[in-house]
């Protein structure tokens, strides 16, 4: 591709000329001056400005088409040339919700790496929907994702068992009674991932089975990380859910206990998530490394 549309299509991704050179580490002036070369190439306005921001005009939504389209074919392109000599070249993009990238997902990728060093990987991190709209809108190539409920246009497979586990502060009161019952649930101070989170909808899932709402807890706070909810546990009379692969240090370390609860077992499936229809090399080549991978 020419060094014009790799540009373009940074422009037209972020709607941004300086979130463009930030990303491509190239000036702002330059950005414009590549645009407009691509512009006066293609005898067409590729972008308009509103007040304050960059909309794509007509021609830059068919433009960012078909250059995202060829861009995906260079990708091919490259890899199959470096099957050839079994040296695999390309890139990929990966999400992943938020406790699969800190807990999971680094040690994959260190050891993906080292089998195939000429492979360039970029992992973004957000919640579970956050990752699926990525995944839509193309931005990247597969998303590893936490929830349950599934999107018509997404392919889903399943790749490790998860089970969420209630917790509390290894020094409140709570955490010394170590068993809790159903009804308790629904009387002590709960701290929660946000809403979007694929850990708090699987949670609202299974509470719903039992015929508890989500609404009915006595729900302090929603946090946007496990991390955020450990540390706050330390010091917080009440209790929390997270992912039992979350919690090996603080389990070691004592500063977090594991609850029981008879009546409820929260498990789950973590996913594999891509976009309905043909994939790419790339991509199949990493979804085979995760299958077989020794967690």
């Amino acid at each position: 591709m020419d060094y014009r549309d790799e540009v373009f299509l940074a422009v037209a991704e972020n709607l941004s000329f300086s979130k463009a050179a930030e990303a491509l580490f190239i000036s702002q002036p330059a950005v414009t001056k590549h645009i407009k070369e691509l512009e006066s190439k293609l005898n067409s306005a590729l972008f308009e400005r509103k007040g304050n921001k960059v909309y794509l005009t007509k021609a830059g939504k068919l433009g960012y088409l078909h250059l995202k389209q060829i861009k995906q074919q260079y990708r091919e392109l490259e890899f199959e040339l470096s099957r050839l000599n079994d040296d695999y070249k390309g890139s990929l993009r990966l999400g992943a919700s938020s406790t699969i990238s800190q807990y999971l997902i680094p040690s994959v990728l260190a050891a993906f790496h080292q089998r195939f060093p000429q492979i360039k990987l970029d992992l973004f991190n957000g919640n579970s929907f956050s990752m699926e709209q990525k995944l839509l809108n193309q931005e990247i190539d597969l998303a590893l994702v936490e929830n349950d409920s599934s999107q018509s246009n997404i392919r889903y497979l399943d790749f490790l068992e998860d089970e969420i586990v209630v917790v509390s502060g290894a020094n409140s009161v709570y955490g010394k009674r170590k068993n809790l019952s159903l009804a308790d649930l629904q009387q002590i101070p709960i701290v929660l991932r946000e809403r979007g989170s694929g850990t708090l909808e699987v949670i609202q899932h299974a509470l719903k089975k039992d015929k508890i709402e989500l609404d009915k807890l006595n729900i302090l706070i929603h946090l946007g990380s496990t991390e955020a909810i450990k540390n706050f546990l330390v010091n917080f009379e009440g209790i929390g859910f997270v992912s039992e692969k979350a919690i090996d240090k603080e389990l070691q370390l004592k500063t977090i206990v594991c609850l029981n609860i008879k009546e409820l077992t929260i498990s789950r499936k973590l996913r594999i998530a891509i976009r309905q229809g043909p994939g790419n090399s790339t991509q199949q080549l990493f979804l085979n490394f995760l299958m077989q991978y020794q967690f």
